[in-house]
């Protein structure tokens, strides 16, 4: 029996997705888990897996094309086997890649709505609950507003772009010249939206230890050659940091556990988030169970999570799961900022550069190599005295180490 293709939800809250491509031609033999097509959601390109084996089939949407979520978008069937022309097909053998919300009579994606209007222009049409809400805050008049979904609904792409046709419209009237404002991209706007939330909403409070770096120095030019020659990858101060903070995290449960909204919640893994530039925004992809992976399989993981960033590839998998962040702007020559939480995580650790300071050494001056690291906590979850003793620890584990990854099994 056929299998249906459908548009997958790669996130909460999520209406409609974006084909950008398929990945496999119509009639091409496809196996179960292997790459079909690129959906962009609104934190990036990702690349969706076949649901089974067979040939793909009938496809109806093309690149370019925003669709509802749960919508069939084409068909995996086998040699000989026609496409069904409704939406009934076989989901066995489907390897769920990310969450796939399909519509149903008790749950509909959309709804019939009476637009407002003069009584020679009220019409009935549909309009996703999305919609139905950015109308209501940005002020369209849905009467006035063209459905690009199917059978005419209307999404939330539509009211954003009828907002901005009538705030544009409304600046031309104006008689003063006005800056024109540059459109964000989806990450753009979701990175706007969640960090407004969370500084909002989450009680924030930040914790600063300097810390000489001399010794990461040296365990990244002793180990470095070693993991460059057998892994084929430069190790960084990143990857050390990763590590160190996995083990010292195994210690201090508190430090990695979530915020549910109403408790504290333990999570079984440490899984760190890495905060990354990409072109119009940042991602956190993620290293999963970096307390129990090698130094070296760290500096793979961190290399492929970047390039991937960078070239628009993450999967759902990249960016799921994540207990807490890393987020190091050392690079860029800054000595010391505050990061944001990501909920539901508890806290975030910001990384400065790693720069020559005159500092007292038994009660002399001399130059060392420091870093400044700022703790940035959930107060729900963790206290002041918590934080300390985390942040007092993650400092000891950098002091030293190559005795730290070495006695946790860290490895190379």
């Amino acid at each position: 029996m056929a299998i249906s293709v459908v548009m997958p939800a790669l996130e909460m809250a999520q209406e409609t997705g974006k084909l950008i491509s398929w990945l496999k031609k119509e009639g091409e033999p496809v196996t179960k888990g292997e790459p079909l097509l690129e959906v962009e959601t609104d934190k990036a390109v990702m690349e969706i897996e076949s649901p089974g084996d067979g040939l793909l089939a009938g496809i109806r949407i093309q690149p370019g094309t925003e669709v509802p979520v749960g919508q069939t978008i084409a068909w995996i069937v086998r040699p000989g086997e026609t496409p069904p022309t409704d939406e009934i097909a076989s989901t066995s053998g489907r390897k769920n890649t990310a969450p796939v919300v399909a519509p149903s009579p008790s749950a509909p994606t959309s709804e019939a709505a009476t637009l407002s209007g003069s009584p020679s222009t009220t019409q009935a049409t549909k309009i996703s609950p999305k919609a139905r809400r950015l109308a209501t805050e940005r002020g369209v008049n849905l009467a006035e507003v063209r459905g690009s979904g199917p059978g005419g609904e209307i999404l939330a792409s539509d009211i954003l772009a009828a907002a901005e046709a009538h705030e544009g419209a409304h600046a031309k009237r104006l008689a003063k010249p006005t800056a024109v404002a540059e459109s964000s991209s989806p990450i753009a706007r979701l990175m706007a939206e969640r960090t407004t939330q969370s500084w909002t909403t989450v009680p924030h409070f930040f914790v600063t230890r300097d810390v000489d770096a001399s010794a990461l120095n040296d365990a990244r030019q002793q180990l470095g050659p070693e993991i460059e020659k057998s892994r084929g990858v430069k190790l960084t101060h990143t990857d050390l940091l990763v590590a160190l903070l996995a083990r010292v995290l195994e210690k201090h449960p508190r430090m990695n556990a979530s915020w549910t909204g109403h408790d504290v919640q333990a999570n079984a893994e440490i899984n760190i988030g890495l905060a990354m530039a990409v072109e119009d925004g940042v991602v956190a992809p993620v290293i999963q169970r970096a307390n129990h992976a090698p130094l070296g399989e760290v500096a793979v993981q961190r290399r492929d999570l970047a390039e991937r960033a960078r070239g628009g590839k993450l999967r759902p998998s990249d960016l799921g799961g994540g207990t807490f962040t890393i987020s190091n702007l050392g690079m860029f020559g800054v000595d010391a900022f505050t990061a944001i939480i990501i909920p539901p995580q508890a806290a975030i650790l910001a990384v400065g550069a790693i720069v020559d300071r005159v500092v007292a050494v038994e009660g002399k001056p001399a130059v060392r190599p420091m870093m400044t690291l700022t703790l940035s906590s959930d107060h729900r979850v963790v206290d002041g005295a918590r934080a300390a003793e985390f942040l007092r620890d993650l400092v000891n584990a950098i002091r030293n180490p190559q005795h730290h990854l070495l006695s946790n099994g860290a490895g190379k």
